[in-house]
């Protein structure tokens, strides 16, 4: 070989270079460990205290584990800057350990859309022209099935809905007069759109880092993701997702307001509460008469309700109002009532009536406090403040755009943490008219519509400096501070997809995706040196070199490394020993036709480049297909794959081959075989290509029994491609699914009956690992992705579920997802929309894979019929692995379902088969070429027999890594390795039965119709 030295040399850098990266990770969890127990010795020191023996005995452990994690943290933070390894301090050393993913390290993972259909109203500055308004609705409509950007589906819906009024009529506001002109074409309307939704997006995104950043989180990630409006947010460890959505979701509009007192309103107040009255009865009547053939109207419903629960029938009648709204009574206060958090729905629908709107003032509006009144002790009432709208545009007079400086400091009365604001000059000289005009009465600091506080002005605040006060806890003052420095979003963002790991299931998935692991590698190492004898020690090592690359580029690249990343490693070492098993064969078939050992290693080598390139390669492009499609954690098996391919194939040539050049020039001897596996599989003479039409009957009745399943029964889909919720939920005890599924249908069907707004209440129960574990999803609300919605559908998933604990759990406890080892352990949400583009990107992925291999064939083995024959193996192995997933859902004790994982599964498939196939199709080209005199089918046979060896060695290898990932990598992860095996068998079936018999049929019937 030549350049030995240049590649020995190489070698030794790149080996030096993965360990330097590694190291990293090494002094990262020792200094974690030492934490730890610096933690430990605080809590021991603590038990022998005199103070700790004071501490009530029910408290003592809440106590020390208070005491271990605060304890822990302040070490940590006192090394942050500490220079710890080679100059590297170890807030630098953190931030380059191996980088994992959610599944294995326990955090949250949250897609955020930027509503860009709020941006284009407000830039119409709020235009309610019926053909806007519909234009509006049809490209949000079309946006949930297209792929295609909202700005580009308005202008399409525009032409469609806009009767051929110029768009300049409806953008030319007084706000966009130089960018807009009244001549302006549709087109340069839109490409000012365009450009304004563009920045908008940047600027959300800019705001969100600046929010996260603030918040405080260990290696957060942030991507905007192309122009479709969309940002990625993972931050692994945190421990309040609630928190995180409120950050994430609040488009921090900051507005001061005036107010009206409870004496300018209550007058209105009693007329609002008569015209309700006379509309509910003359509603309740209406419902009444049509009750037994179109069923009750909804705010009947709402009166039956009232009554079923004992609320006196003639007083809700009477004062239907003051039923759900109970008045201060104080006249100078802008609280005008109190409402239960459970009627707040109902008082926005009584204040949003038509008839309930036209008795106040039309600057009157009415808004909610952000926090519960502390005037109740129980937590659960919210004060209702009257708004005036003392502008002729409707806006506040000051908003957060004037604001320059946001922090927390604490009050003088009481001590309770509070936001003090400065403003520039502009805001100042606002604020300081406001307050002027506005002594002794009350102004409302109001943040993305509801009311933080609502101070009375005592005089005229010069300056532009102010509190926010709101009995805040010392997290809630800090995240309003954080959010009204970072900025307001230019549009707000929703969260159309969530994924919550707590960190017991995370740790759970790290010691099974490491035992796989380990098990795997140890049976591949154990399996080369049983069949290759010492050439099998070689490529152990180059295999334990390859894991060391591996590692190091992930790490060096800053790849995040999931439990279905650890699958992918694992599947990389099984087709790491593909490669060797290649060249092994090749050279055993040189000493076999008598050649010295020297000469039988370069030929060998020679005559295998070909067969593992091209097999690789396909891999490879199946991986990157994959990558480009895939999102999540379905990227990390990407990642892992795509390194672990390219990594094998620089191991499996150049480490081997430089050791056994080493040994030969030395005079010592390499064994490729022994005793036992010396003449396995040799000298066969199966003739396949006679036995095609059994195969092809097999096949056709496998694929035909699936077909039917797949038509019939179908599949049972995750809420990747449904769209919906999914919990797992851990029990303190075993429990029965069955049980458990009709508790949870039952909550979800009351639920819908009593909401006319949900038209599918859908639930499904499976158990999930161990017989406390149960994996949960619903399409109850679906469609509605506000965190109110999320706690509703959680507030009824709990109260279905708690009476299947042994021990009582409280509500938070059980939405405690980061923090408790029962209860929610990991949730997903998913949007409709993100359903819709993820089932549509696996269609497309699957398909491109297809026709790039089989591009890839037709070009290197020069004939489409070869790259037909090989998709039509693949095809036939996809569709029954997809088969059993749909026939077997169900029954067997494990998931099976369709979902992300899986597609990433059957892409994987048709890159592994598709290199056994190449491989076979190599060595038929090779004996064309050397027996061009022999008949094809004797050229096919012979090479089916000739690499007979390999693809069951190749095969066996691969199994058995994935068997030990089903058996020991976790549930998470078991439906993938089930597919991965099945893929394994009947792609190595299909490679010698399907790919090449249909490749040879059609090969011969083409030169037949050329010969004629």
């Amino acid at each position: 070989m030549q350049s030995k030295g240049a590649i020995r040399f190489v070698a030794i850098l790149l080996a030096i270079a993965c360990l330097w990266q590694l190291s990293f990770t090494a002094v990262t969890k020792y200094q974690e460990n030492k934490a730890v127990k610096y933690a430990e010795a605080a809590v021991e020191a603590a038990q022998n205290s005199a103070a700790f023996a004071k501490v009530a005995e029910a408290d003592k452990a809440f106590y020390l584990d208070s005491l271990r994690k605060v304890e822990n943290r302040h070490y940590i933070d006192s090394i942050s800057a500490e220079k710890v390894y080679f100059g590297y301090t170890f807030k630098d050393v953190k931030s380059k350990e191996i980088n994992l993913g959610l599944d294995l390290k326990g955090g949250m993972n949250v897609m955020l859309q930027v509503q860009l259909k709020d941006l284009v109203r407000a830039l119409a500055d709020g235009n309610e022209s019926p053909e806007f308004l519909a234009a509006l609705e049809l490209a949000q409509a079309n946006s949930v099935d297209s792929r295609q950007d909202y700005i580009t589906l308005f202008a399409e819906a525009w032409k469609e809905k806009g009767n051929g009024t110029p768009l300049a009529q409806i953008f030319g506001t007084y706000e966009m007069r130089d960018q807009i002109k009244p001549e302006s074409t549709d087109e340069e309307v839109i490409a000012v759109i365009r450009e304004s939704a563009d920045a908008a997006i940047s600027n959300s995104f800019n705001v969100l880092r600046n929010r996260i950043d603030r918040f405080g989180v260990t290696q957060p990630n942030i991507q905007k993701l192309g122009n479709s409006g969309r940002i990625l947010v993972e931050l692994p460890g945190v421990k309040e997702p609630e928190r995180v959505r409120k950050l994430l979701q609040g488009t921090a509009s900051l507005e001061f307001w005036e107010t009206y007192s409870f004496g300018e309103i209550e007058m209105y107040l009693n007329e609002a509460n008569a015209a309700l009255a006379e509309v509910l009865a003359a509603e309740e009547e209406a419902a009444e008469e049509v009750a037994a053939t179109e069923g009750e109207d909804l705010l009947a419903a709402e009166l039956k309700q009232a009554e079923a629960e004992k609320v006196n029938a003639a007083a809700v009648k009477q004062n239907p109002l003051f039923a759900v709204l109970q008045p201060t009574g104080m006249r100078d206060n802008a609280c005008i009532g109190y409402v239960h958090y459970s009627d707040t729905a109902l008082v926005n629908k009584y204040f949003a009536m038509e008839q309930v709107k036209g008795v106040f003032p039309p600057e009157f509006r009415a808004m909610w406090t952000v926090k519960p009144s502390q005037f109740f002790a129980d937590g659960n009432v919210f004060e209702l403040v009257a708004i005036k709208v003392a502008t002729s545009d409707g806006k506040a007079k000051i908003d957060g755009d004037e604001v320059t400086d946001a922090r927390v400091q604490y009050g003088n009365t009481g001590g309770n943490p509070e936001v003090s604001m400065s403003m520039n000059a502009e805001g100042a000289n606002v604020w300081a008219r406001l307050t002027k005009e506005n002594i002794g009465k009350q102004v409302a600091i109001v943040l993305d519509g509801m009311v933080y506080s609502y101070p009375t002005v005592q005089s005229e605040i010069a300056g532009g400096s102010s509190q926010i006060t709101g009995n805040f806890t010392l997290e809630e003052a800090e995240d309003l501070a954080n959010v009204l420095m970072s900025g307001k979003l230019p549009a707000p963002a929703t969260i159309i997809q969530e994924q919550v790991v707590g960190p017991s299931l995370g740790a759970e998935s790290i010691n099974a995706g490491l035992i796989s692991f380990v098990i795997a590698f140890v049976l591949v190492l154990l399996y080369m040196i049983l069949f290759y004898q010492g050439a099998g020690l070689v490529a152990d090592i180059a295999l334990l070199v390859n894991v060391l690359f591996l590692f190091g580029t992930l790490v060096s690249f800053g790849a995040v490394l999931t439990l279905p990343g650890i699958a992918g490693l694992v599947l990389t070492l099984g087709m790491a020993v593909d490669a060797n098993v290649i060249i092994y064969e090749r050279i055993k078939e040189e000493l076999r036709a008598g050649k010295g050992l020297s000469k039988a290693i370069v030929d060998g080598y020679k005559n295998a480049y070909s067969a593992i390139i091209d097999g690789q390669i396909t891999t490879l492009l199946t991986g990157i297909v994959l990558f480009v499609f895939g999102s999540g954690p379905v990227q990390g098996f990407a990642t892992t794959l795509i390194i672990g391919i390219i990594t094998s194939v620089l191991t499996s040539i150049f480490i081997t081959r430089i050791i056994f050049d080493d040994r030969v020039s030395k005079g010592k001897n390499v064994t490729f075989d022994n005793k036992l596996t010396r003449n396995f599989l040799q000298n066969t003479k199966v003739d396949f290509i006679g036995k095609k039409k059994i195969a092809y009957i097999v096949s056709g009745i496998l694929i035909v029994a699936s077909l039917a399943s797949i038509f019939t029964k179908g599949f049972s889909y995750g809420v990747d491609f449904t769209g919906g919720r999914t919990y797992v939920v851990r029990f303190d005890q075993p429990v029965q699914a069955e049980a458990i599924r009709s508790v949870v249908e039952d909550a979800f069907e009351v639920a819908a009956a009593n909401d006319s707004t949900v038209s599918n209440a859908a639930a499904e129960v499976k158990q999930f690992g161990g017989d406390s574990q149960m994996k949960i999803t619903t399409t109850y609300k679906v469609n509605q992705e506000s965190t109110e919605v999320d706690k509703e559908v959680e507030e009824i998933l709990y109260n279905a579920v708690k009476g299947s604990f042994a021990n009582e759990i409280s509500f938070e406890e059980f939405t405690s997802t980061l923090e408790n080892p029962n209860g929610i352990i990991s949730s997903d949400k998913v949007g409709p929309t993100i359903a819709n583009d993820i089932t549509r990107d696996a269609i497309i992925a699957v398909i491109l894979a297809l026709i790039v291999i089989f591009g890839y064939i037709a070009v290197r083995f020069r004939g489409w019929t070869w790259g037909l024959g090989g998709v039509v193996g693949l095809a036939h192995t996809a569709l029954i692995v997809i088969g059993f997933f749909s026939i077997f859902t169900g029954i067997l004790p494990f998931s099976l379902d369709i979902d992300q994982t899986f597609i990433a599964a059957i892409l994987t498939i048709i890159g592994y088969a598709i290199n056994d196939t190449v491989v076979i199709f190599d060595r038929i080209r090779e004996y064309k070429e050397l027996h061009p005199k022999a008949d094809f089918k004797t050229n096919v046979n012979a090479a089916l027999n000739s690499t007979l060896s390999r693809t069951m060695n190749t095969s066996l290898t691969t199994l058995i890594t994935m068997l030990a990932i089903a058996i020991f990598g976790g549930e998470v992860i078991r439906g993938l390795a089930v597919a991965l095996i099945l893929g394994i068998i009947i792609g190595t079936y299909a490679s010698i039965f399907i790919a090449t018999p249909i490749m040879y049929d059609v090969t011969n019937k083409t030169a037949k119709k050329e010969q004629k």
